[in-house]
């Protein structure tokens, strides 16, 4: 069985002066406003990249789970950041900078990257990105 999820995008106007809006088939977003100046110049408010940060972040962490799971650990915390880049001369996404820091009974430093290193790998959104995709794992004590 596959699962398929839904999100909408409207867009009015010009590149620059134009500006649309974004939903989700849940209704957690709901015409959420986004425009060129959120987009390239840092203003306030929501963009693609932003969305796909928080994508990568959600989707690293359940994934990291997964494989602490299968390593015989059980996480007390994860709390992983994602920094999309955005090339504006080139319109791409050319990296995500994962950081991820945990809280793991039992394992150490070394199976605690092994495992960020595998969820990094292996987490579908990951498989999804054409960019470089960077990590930094920080086993808490």
């Amino acid at each position: 069985m596959t699962i398929k999820n839904t999100a909408t995008a409207q867009w009015k106007g010009g590149l620059k002066d134009g500006g649309g809006s974004l939903s989700t088939g849940s209704g957690t977003l709901k015409d959420v406003s986004y425009d060129f100046r959120q987009r390239f110049e840092g203003a306030d408010g929501t963009n693609p990249e932003e969305l796909i940060g928080a994508a990568h972040a959600g989707c690293f962490s359940m994934a990291f789970s997964l494989v602490l799971g299968e390593a015989g650990y059980t996480a007390d915390s994860i709390d992983t950041e994602a920094t999309v880049t955005l090339d504006p001369d080139s319109l791409s996404v050319t990296a995500v900078h994962l950081v991820t820091r945990g809280k793991v009974p039992g394992a150490d430093q070394a199976a605690f990257e092994e495992a960020a290193n595998g969820a990094k790998d292996n987490c579908p959104i990951s498989k999804l990105l054409n960019a470089e995709i960077t990590l930094d794992a920080t086993l808490e004590g």
